[in-house]
């Protein structure tokens, strides 16, 4: 059995020798979980989710404190929930597109803005991650997944009306992003204030495979603001600040780093090159990654073990490293080959590890 161990963590963070590689996820599907512990986990059984991440070799379990979901914007997410009534309240009839933010858009106008039910929308559920303080074992940290201040903003301005606004409208553009900001700024506080929380979970796709979703220009005026404030809230109470970002990152990197990041996960394979790209941050910023999720799903798990010894060998000396999907560890992945992955990693990513 795997004792966790947030030091760790904190040790491949810091560039210093943890005894082993750690295993990094934002997300693992319940399905996943029920298979590892041969019986069903459920989203409310915060217990038994608690006892997949420390039993299946992690040394934190993530926690949503935020207005979404990680993964894909569902009926669950506390933001789909308020804007479903919203809809609904318009017109009976309009169905899963009148709300899904996936679909629909609610923000064109400063009236629209106004009109917004933000005191809803910031009225965040802590109560899972209150609750994980009595049940973690020994060395456990939560981390709270918050976030998605980028992707929030785009999402309720709806992404065309959002990129002409960039230019036609940046005061209402700015104005989205600050009030996003600050609800997200409220839960960071408050899961700062408990000492079991290791660090905060920013979940923010910030690129596509060919590179930033925006300018690099936009996200410095815009978006990084609000990163370097969170990275200055964690670093001074002593906690780590993780990002997830899918798409390919290399423009975004050296941003990122000097932003304060500790953590940028996952180095999406299908257009990203960790082996460069930790050489591009070394020493600056702890890089998470990168079993294909496609290889989770339809690779051996022979071929699992072959890519998770390939990581090992080139991306784990040095430190700065955890071992984890290309993305997150979903309901459709393949349960033999995570435990591939998972069990590899913890068998033989002991240090020191050599480059190859």
């Amino acid at each position: 059995m795997y004792e966790p161990d947030w030091n760790r963590v904190v040790k491949a963070v810091r560039f210093e020798e943890p005894d082993r590689v750690p295993l990094c996820e934002v997300l693992i599907a319940y399905e996943i979980q029920s298979q590892f512990l041969g019986r069903l986990v459920e989203p409310d059984d915060l217990a038994a989710q608690v006892e997949f991440w420390s039993k299946a070799g992690y040394d934190f379990i993530p926690i949503n404190i935020g207005m979404m979901e990680p993964g894909k914007v569902t009926a669950n997410s506390h933001i789909s929930k308020i804007l479903k009534k919203i809809a609904a309240g318009d017109d009976q009839s309009a169905g899963e597109s009148g709300w899904n933010l996936e679909v629909a858009s609610f923000i064109h106008t400063f009236e629209d803005f106004e009109a917004f039910p933000w005191d809803q929308a910031a009225a965040l559920d802590f109560s899972k991650l209150i609750e994980a303080a009595s049940l973690l074992p020994p060395g456990m940290k939560a981390i709270g997944v918050s976030g998605k201040i980028f992707t929030m903003t785009w999402m309720l301005m709806g992404f065309n009306y959002f990129a002409m606004s960039l230019i036609n409208k940046p005061e209402l553009v700015s104005a989205v992003f600050e009030k996003v900001a600050q609800i997200q700024y409220s839960a960071l506080d408050a899961a700062l204030a408990m000492p079991h929380v290791g660090g905060i979970w920013v979940v923010d796709d910030l690129a596509y495979n060919s590179g930033p979703i925006i300018s690099l220009r936009h996200l410095e005026q815009y978006v990084f603001p609000w990163y370097r404030e969170i990275a200055k809230r964690c670093r001074q109470a002593g906690r780590l600040f993780f990002l997830h970002s899918d798409g390919k990152l290399d423009k975004l990197l050296p941003a990122l780093a000097d932003l304060g990041l500790d953590v940028i996960q996952p180095i999406d394979p299908t257009c990203n090159d960790i082996t460069a790209l930790k050489k591009m941050v070394d020493g600056k910023l702890c890089i998470v990654g990168n079993v294909p999720n496609d290889m989770l799903q339809h690779g051996a798990p022979d071929q699992v073990r072959g890519y998770v010894r390939k990581l090992l060998a080139e991306v784990a000396p040095g430190y700065g490293f955890m071992l984890g999907s290309g993305n997150s560890v979903p309901d459709w992945a393949s349960y033999a080959n995570y435990q591939a992955m998972r069990e590899t990693a913890l068998a033989e990513g002991a240090y020191p590890i050599r480059a190859r």
